[in-house]
Order: C-alpha cells, then sequence, then structure tokens
C-alpha cells in the first residue's frame, strides 16, 4: 500500500489539506468526511486521518483533484487555530470554561464580551460606599477638588454616573462627561493637554 505525502495550511474557520497523488483520476478519487475523521482513496492508494483535533462539518468539506495533488478543505465547527491535523488535543466543543487546557489560539478566538456600562456603574454604587482619604491614601490629592467631583457624581443620575466613568476610563482620565446620550455612541477620545504626548504603555 502506497503512502501519501501530504501538508496542510489553516485559518480560524478553515483547515486544508494537500496529498500529493500526482495525475490522480477525479472518477477514481473518494473521500470520506466524519466529525473526527477524513479518509481518501484512490485505487490502491489511501491515506486515514484521526482522530482530528478539533470536530468539522463534514456537510461544508469538500475536495478538488488537480494534476498534481487533490486538496481537501476541512470546515472546523470550533474557530481556533489546531497546530497539526490529529491528535488528542481536547475539542473546543467539548471543552466550556477556558481552562489551562485550551489552547491560547482558541481561548484568543473567543469573542471578547463588551462592557456593560449600566450593569457595572449599578454593581459599583450598590456594593460600595464613598471612600475616604483615611480608608484609601489613592483617594488623596486635593481633597477640595476630590469633594467637588464626588459631589457631582453623588447628585447625578444614572445615565451621567455611566457617563462620567465610560468617559474618564476609555479617556484614560482626560476627559469627563455627563453626557451619555453622546458617550454611548462609541469610545471617548483621549485628549492629552496642550503640548503633551499620550503615549499607551504595554
Amino acid at each position: 500500500m502506497a503512502s501519501l505525502r501530504h501538508e496542510f495550511y489553516e485559518t480560524d474557520e478553515k483547515l486544508t489539506i494537500s496529498i500529493f497523488d500526482r495525475g490522480a483520476d477525479p472518477a477514481q478519487v473518494s473521500v470520506a468526511f466524519e466529525p473526527r475523521k477524513i479518509s481518501y482513496a484512490n485505487g490502491e492508494k489511501t491515506l486515514s486521518l484521526e482522530p482530528l483535533k478539533g470536530q468539522i462539518d463534514p456537510e461544508r468539506c469538500d475536495f478538488t483533484v488537480g494534476k498534481v495533488k487533490v486538496e481537501l478543505r476541512l470546515v472546523k465547527m470550533a474557530q481556533g487555530r489546531w497546530g497539526g491535523i490529529t491528535g488528542d488535543a481536547p475539542d473546543p466543543l467539548q471543552t466550556a470554561p477556558i481552562g489551562p487546557t485550551t489552547s491560547p489560539a482558541v481561548a484568543e478566538a473567543r469573542a471578547k464580551p463588551k462592557k456593560n456600562w449600566e450593569e457595572l456603574t449599578t454593581k459599583i454604587l450598590t456594593s460600595e460606599k464613598e471612600v475616604t482619604v483615611d480608608e484609601d491614601p489613592n483617594v488623596g490629592g486635593d481633597s477640595t477638588v476630590n469633594s467637588f467631583f464626588q459631589k457631582i457624581f453623588g447628585d447625578a443620575d444614572d445615565d451621567a454616573k455611566r457617563a462620567m466613568m465610560k468617559s474618564f476610563q476609555e479617556s484614560g482620565g482626560t476627559t469627563l462627561s455627563t453626557n451619555w446620550e453622546e458617550v454611548s455612541k462609541g469610545t471617548v477620545e483621549v485628549k492629552p493637554p496642550a503640548g503633551s504626548e499620550w503615549k499607551k504603555w504595554d
């Protein structure tokens, strides 16, 4: 039985395998796609790859027969890089929370949740009382300015509080807005003082 040389490349969504079978007759080639296995056959020449490192969608997989090679396109059920074709790596679809067993690529591929400013504000307001300078030295600074901002925040409605927190955090402390309608439309830009330059430290 002749063994077939093959190689692959991948994206987060697909994995493409090139099987080098020169002059293969399309009428003689058969490929079977299963969730964790693929089987290739062309007369005496066969190739079976299992278990695949992740699940594929057999319905959406396909292949093309060329003069030098046969190309198999596998559609992944879960986005992320496999780093290989086969192996006993945990199937991303079977893995619940992201843990040390999940590859960084799979973890990275999962969408980052957007911040819920309303929930965040409510949480802070209900779980924290005002922090004094005695309790937290970082609160320090000019106490008059500090109490002034605390008063504005304390007297503001929920929308204004959300706007203040979002604008201050996203602008790196360079903008403080109470207009939630304006702030909620997108990320608040950093506006450094005149003559200063904003640099982001890693």
